[in-house]
């Protein structure tokens, strides 16, 4: 036999993984990275369909501006109502939300308990923050729980108040009754220990552009990229899967996609038990 045909009786014995580059090129990579990979792929494809909108809005309402966008998420109601609303999968969690809607709506507020549990009621505004350090450093080290009761607001106050919290070993509680949407999931993420109640609303939607803004949508997609790439790496620093922010980038600002129980723990969003003290307003 000759020696092209020896060589060719090799190839088809050989695995496939062998006789194909595609397949040996392939092999390189650890498929866990892989998928990695393809979230963070469709995180970019979301976020470019989320700028072609607001671009779009832009142009109608003059909506979008550089300096301001997109530092908010706050909803024009403390409750908006569920992502497709009406259709026959849907639950709407605000029916379990018992803490009254204009003390939701107003400003946050700060009050302690001989427990240690700092209780953070209504929405995170920009100096949210800073007030958040004080009240810590106010009561030195008898903080424990920062019990959490929110509709949203300034993302960049929720991931600095996040961070503090996990500087600090605080748990995070969403208590029965309770609301955390918009941004203040970030907030939430940062305890080291986290729960919430079966009857607590946790909902997610777009950030998005403060009124009388330009619109220059090449800035827009610019800050929208950066400022979902740091929301990413927030999420993972936290120990909470990165995929959970798909449910904001696809649902718009004037909605809510409200978790279910079963989300918040793949995504591991909770940590500690369902079962927690209902809200107090």
């Amino acid at each position: 036999m000759s020696t092209f045909g020896l060589r060719q009786q090799e190839l088809y014995r050989a695995p496939l993984r062998e006789r194909s580059p595609v397949l040996r090129y392939l092999g390189r990579f650890d498929l866990g990275e892989a998928v990695r990979w393809a979230i963070r792929g469709l995180l970019i494809g979301a976020i470019v369909v989320l700028a072609l909108d607001l671009r779009e809005m832009a142009t109608q309402r003059g909506l979008l501006s550089p300096a301001f966008w997109p530092l908010s998420s706050r909803s024009a109601v403390a409750l908006p109502p569920v992502r497709d609303e009406g259709s026959a999968n849907s639950r709407d969690p605000r029916r379990d939300v018992t803490t009254n809607e204009a003390l939701l709506d107003q400003d946050m507020r700060f009050a302690m308990d001989e427990n240690g549990r700092l209780a953070l009621t209504g929405r995170i505004i920009q100096g949210s923050a800073q007030t958040f350090v004080a009240k810590v450093k106010a009561h030195g080290g008898a903080v424990n729980t920062v019990v959490i009761n929110s509709p949203g607001g300034s993302l960049e106050d929720a991931m600095a108040m996040g961070r503090l919290i996990r500087e600090k070993g605080f748990a995070t509680e969403i208590p029965e009754g309770a609301l955390c949407a918009s941004s203040c999931p970030l907030m939430f993420a940062g305890g080291v220990a986290r729960s919430a109640g079966q009857k607590a609303a946790i909902g997610l939607h777009q950030f998005y552009a403060a009124p009388g803004s330009s619109n220059d949508a090449a800035a827009a997609l610019s800050s929208a990229q950066a400022t979902t790439a740091r929301i990413s790496r927030y999420l993972t620093e936290m120990g909470v899967d990165s995929a959970l922010w798909l449910h904001a980038l696809d649902t718009p600002p004037q909605a809510l996609y409200y978790l279910s129980q079963q989300e918040r723990r793949s995504y591991k969003l909770v940590t500690g038990a369902q079962t927690v003290a209902a809200a107090r307003d």
